[in-house]
This record gives C-alpha cells, structure tokens and sequence, in this order.
C-alpha cells in the first residue's frame, strides 16, 4: 500500500508498482501539503486494490491533462468548476497543445499559444446544457486567457509535484494584459427608484436582501427558512440574521454522478428526464462563504411578511404544494433558479430607464455603501461578503478607501495646518477619546458627497 513520508518541507507518497515489462518499480511523489498527500494516497490505495496499478506512459500534453483532471480535478473541483474547466480544456487547450511532448512545451510556447488564442472565435459558453446564442461572434478575450492560464499553471503545477517535468512553463509565461474596467453599481437614489417602480414582490425583496445582505445570487435563492432568525426574541433584541449554509445550483447530470453527488445537500426532481442538468442545493465553495448575516429590522418584516404570504399560498394548494423549505419558489414550492431573478431585474431596468446593471452589482453596491458607513472596516465587510481574504475587498474597492484617505489629507489641513482647535477635551479620559473618535469618523463621513447623501436618506427615513 501507500505510504506518506514528510521529506523536509514536503510530503511524499510512497508505493511500488507494475511497468508495462511487469517489473515491480517504487516510486516517489512529492507534495506541498499533508492534504493533497493523503488525496493522492487514497487514489492510489483504490487502484491497489483493484490490481489497476500500472503507471501509464504520460509524455503528452494530453496525458497530463487526463491524469490531471482524474486524480486533482475530481477531489479538488466543485461541480460547476469541474463542468467550466473540463471544457476549457476541451474546446480550447487540447485542439492546439494537447498532442506536443511535455518536453517540448516552453514558456515560449505558451506565449505564442496565448497570441493565437486572441485571433480565434470564442466558442459559446452553455446555459442549461445548450449554447448560448451570441447576436456576433466574439474572438477570444484577454480575460477568457487569464482564465486559461490558471487552469494550464495549475495542470503543469500538478505535472512538477508528480515529476513529469522540470519546471512549469506557464510561470514565465506574458499573457495578454486585462484591461481592469469597474463594474458599474447604483447610486443609493438609482436603488430607491427601482424599489419604487417595482411591483413584483418577489423581485422586490430579492433586491432588498442582495443589497443589505451582500449576497451571491446563487445564496440568496438557496436560503432556506430554517437558516432564517426572525423570530420574535430576535427582533425585540433587534438581532435578526440569515446563516448562509449552502447555495442553488445548476449543474450537469453527468458531472454530477462522475463526482458522486459531491457537496450536494439537495436535488431537486427533473421535470423532463431528457435534460442534461439539474437544480440542487449544494454546500458553499469555500468555507468562509459560510456566515451569519445580520438583518436591517426592515428587510426582517419583509421577511416576515413574505413567509406569512408563502403559508397562505401552502394552505391555499394543500398536497399540490411541494415544500422544500425555501424562500424563494416557484408556483407550487419549487426552487427558482438565479437566472430568473436576473432576467426579471433586467425587465424591470428597461421598463424604467433604470441604469444598465446586472443583479450581481447589487452586491457590488452593498459593499461600496458599507464602507463608506463604516469608515472603511474591511474586516466587517468581508464577514458580510463572505470574500475568502480580505485583500480581496481591498484590491476591488480600493477607490472606495482611497476616498478615506483624502478625507484623512483634508482633517490634517484643517486641525493641524489650518490650525482649527481639536475637538474639546480631547485625550482626557476614556469617553472623551470615544467622543473624539466619534467626531473624527462623523467629519471623514461627510467629507464625502454621496456618503453624507446617504446618511440624510437613512437619518429621513426614521
């Protein structure tokens, strides 16, 4: 059987097996990780015990990637990642690069492989099993390359640890410069004024709960009411929260039996046996996607209220209402998949003139407008996002910090160059260090235009 050997700061497996002269070899694989020495383990244990333990020549780009996608893809990848990158490789790696040797494949190569993507036709991406219809054909973008070449580094990567090649090509490889646009987001009038025009209720608090809440589409229609606290105790504490556990999905029927139903909570039955995929509720992709989202007491009695509405819909149907414990469902308690959300939010812009955005940037805007408020504590705000670092709130949101540093310029000139007088007792104790602070974060806010905007429509509101 496998073994697991810490060799310095590497973990190696260890095990012998069959050649194609049936000549029993050993070999070693190193790893970065204990983790990926125990998946590798594993794999290797169940081919043992299937006497199918004979190393197959890998001296191709395409070997690789086979052996690639069955022992790192299968235990790494969640369902849709498994689904988007086996088709990446498919429809864009293996055509070109899948038949060179591995020795011959340089960071040379790779460049010029990355400038013939950009001359070719971007292949339709698929939406529920079918391609999407595209009114142009699109060539390859810079970003769409980007993608490719964190799957390619990451397949070379593999192809170092188990010592197939020298160094991984991908590493020094240039690839097309991304041009960074910013998303564009509503201002805090644009919000109320589609919240205004909305007369669909289910639109209406999924807006709600995507802004206040900083949610992914995906776990905003997979919430469930047993992860909803709006209970009374909660709401005279004035503490209602939403946990996030697991997140809507839809996924290929293929991909899901080759992973084993991997991560996967809930399937939801087909209504056509025919289709090619499939509704679930599956757990989130990263641990720190998992989070307690505290409510604005407003959008718990939306909440409220919509639950109230569900119930006398369940009594109105009886046994022809299926209840899987969803907020948000079809007609008869069926799950609604994001896609609906978005495309009737798109409805609703082109009825209004609303500005053109999709539903994700309500997310994008909750995380704009809670730095603002919070004088910019990232730390609060990846809580409610869920983001896995915070580097990440600061690399896409560092124009929002950038505008607290100029309110930070502006307090210097004013107390110290401009001379004003400090806030009164200042430094004498405890409160009054409170008081001060307090006073300073108040002006840093309303050195702001849009932010001091914000806080008169919420201080308006009460």
């Amino acid at each position: 059987m496998a073994s697991i050997v810490k060799r310095g700061k590497t973990y190696c497996v260890v095990y012998t097996y069959l050649n194609k002269k049936g000549e029993r070899k050993q070999k070693w694989e190193s790893f970065k990780t204990k983790a990926e020495a125990e998946i590798r383990q594993r794999a290797i244990e169940i081919k043992k015990s299937r006497d199918e333990l004979t190393i197959a020549p890998c001296s191709t780009v395409a070997d690789l990637v086979k052996e690639y996608i069955e022992l790192y893809g299968k235990n790494q990848w969640a369902l849709s990642t498994y689904t988007s990158n086996v088709a990446l490789f498919d429809n864009y790696i293996l055509p070109t690069l899948g038949s060179l040797k591995l020795t011959d494949v340089t960071s040379r190569v790779i460049e010029q492989y990355y400038r013939s993507l950009l001359e070719m036709d971007r292949i339709p991406p698929k939406r529920y099993g079918k391609p999407m219809k595209q009114a142009h054909p699109q060539k390859v973008s810079p970003n769409l390359i980007r993608e490719i070449h964190k799957l390619l580094s990451s397949c070379f990567k593999q192809g170092v640890r188990w010592e197939l090649i020298d160094k991984n090509p991908c590493q020094n490889a240039t690839r097309p410069k991304v041009e960074k646009n910013e998303r564009d987001i509503w201002t805090l009038e644009d919000l109320q004024r589609a919240l205004d025009v909305c007369d669909d209720d289910r639109l209406k608090l999924a807006i709600n709960l995507a802004f206040s809440c900083t949610l992914r589409i995906g776990e905003m229609v997979g919430l469930t009411w047993d992860c909803v606290e709006i209970g009374e105790e909660a709401m005279n504490a004035g503490r209602p929260y939403i946990h996030i556990t697991k997140e809507l999905q839809r996924v290929d029927r293929k991909t899901l039996e080759l992973l084993d139903r991997k991560d996967v909570i809930q399937e939801f039955p087909v209504s056509d046996k025919r289709n090619k995929s499939v509704m679930v509720l599956k757990a989130p992709k990263t641990r720190t996607s998992i989070r307690k989202v505290y409510l604005p007491i407003s959008v718990a009695k939306m909440l409220i209220d919509w639950r109230k509405q569900q119930e006398e819909i369940k009594s109105m149907l009886g046994t022809e209402y299926t209840d899987y414990g969803l907020v948000f469902t079809g007609p008869f308690g069926g799950p609604v998949e994001g896609g609906s959300i978005s495309d009737a939010f798109q409805r609703l812009i082109r009825k209004n003139n609303l500005p053109p955005v999709v539903f994700h940037s309500l997310r994008h805007s909750s995380i704009t407008y809670k730095l603002k408020l919070n004088g910019g504590d990232i730390k609060a705000v990846q809580g409610d996002s869920g983001h896995a670092q915070a580097t990440m709130v600061t690399e896409q949101y560092s124009h929002i910090l950038a505008s607290g540093q100029q309110s930070n310029a502006d307090l210097i000139e004013r107390y110290f160059y401009g001379k004003e007088p400090l806030p009164q007792r200042m430094g004498k104790g405890d409160d009054d260090m409170d008081k001060a602070s307090s006073m300073k974060f108040l002006m840093k806010l309303l050195a702001d235009p849009e932010t001091a905007a914000l806080l008169k429509a919420f201080l308006s509101d009460k």
